[in-house]
């Protein structure tokens, strides 16, 4: 196993840093997500970490820069960048004087650490492999190539995967700024059912719209076989997965306590206009 230079390793760093920084800014200055921390139970800290650790694993071997390394490349590299996700959390709350050693409990301090630093963990990952060139990695490319030419199903099933695991990554990335807020309440208990159906219709839209009639990068890769059918499954699974995360993070940040069902599906679909559009979006830009 080659070892990496030290500049290099200084490289990824460094780009795991802006790349934490720049998706997780916004939640670094929510105080809904302060208070999420002060709140959290043990339990849901430690669901959070398994997901988010979940989310890197997946991401590092599906969509990461380097899709070919071996689990254990992988497993290390996951753990590094939450590693990195609770140091630059911890720096920025201290530094926005969100930390105060001394008048603060140390449960509340590890509660608002641990919450920020699950998101800034999947920016560190997304902007370690997506902020380099991709000369950067030269050594695995062999690897990657003979992965690439397994059998058909198998490849078909990795595609699925890595579009779930995409479509996870960007909805948390991106309704992740917005479920702990209490507009998302607001906007589902204000609407009418009208109104939901079209928040619906609108994200599914998006979805199709962003993912294969842009000029983004990456549309282009269904023309062979039924596309008509490639999109309609894409999309479905797209928003489906949406709506999943949007669900776990309106569940964590407790906006489904104390309101019935409807209201709960409300703010699903309410969170879901915008997850969908970082599930469908981040498949191309964090790709």
């Amino acid at each position: 196993m080659k070892k990496r230079p030290v500049r290099k390793s200084l490289q990824e760093y460094a780009r795991g840093i802006a790349g934490g920084l720049l998706f997780s800014f916004p939640l670094l200055f929510t105080m809904e997500v302060w208070w999420a921390g002060f709140i959290a139970t043990p339990f849901q800290l430690l669901i959070m970490v398994v997901v988010t650790y979940l989310l890197l694993l997946g991401y590092n071997r599906y969509a990461g820069m380097r899709p070919g390394a071996s689990w254990r490349s992988v497993f290390i590299d996951s753990v590094e960048e939450m590693g990195l996700g609770i140091i630059l959390s911890f720096a920025v709350l201290y530094v926005l004087n969100r930390i105060q050693f001394g008048e603060m409990s140390t449960d509340e301090i590890m509660g608002k650490i641990i919450i920020e630093a699950m998101a800034v963990s999947i920016g560190v990952s997304i902007g370690t492999a997506q902020l380099g060139s991709p000369e950067d990695e030269p050594e695995e490319e062999d690897e990657v190539q003979t992965e690439a030419k397994e059998a058909g199903w198998r490849t078909g099933l990795r595609s699925k995967v890595s579009l779930v695991v995409l479509a996870l990554c960007g909805s948390v990335i991106v309704g992740g700024n917005v479920a702990p807020t209490e507009e998302v309440v607001l906007l589902a208990v204000g609407a009418a059912p009208f109104h939901i159906l079209l928040m619906a219709l609108l994200s599914l839209a998006l979805s199709v719209v962003v993912v294969y009639f842009s000029d983004f990068h990456g549309t282009g890769r269904h023309q062979n076989g039924n596309l008509f059918f490639a999109i309609t499954v894409d999309t479905c699974l797209s928003y489906l997965t949406a709506l999943a995360a949007s669900a776990f993070l309106l569940w964590f940040f407790g906006r489904f306590e104390g309101v019935s069902f409807e209201i709960a599906i409300a703010q699903c679909i309410v969170l879901g206009v915008l997850a969908s559009l970082g599930a469908s979006a981040g498949r191309l830009l964090i790709k």
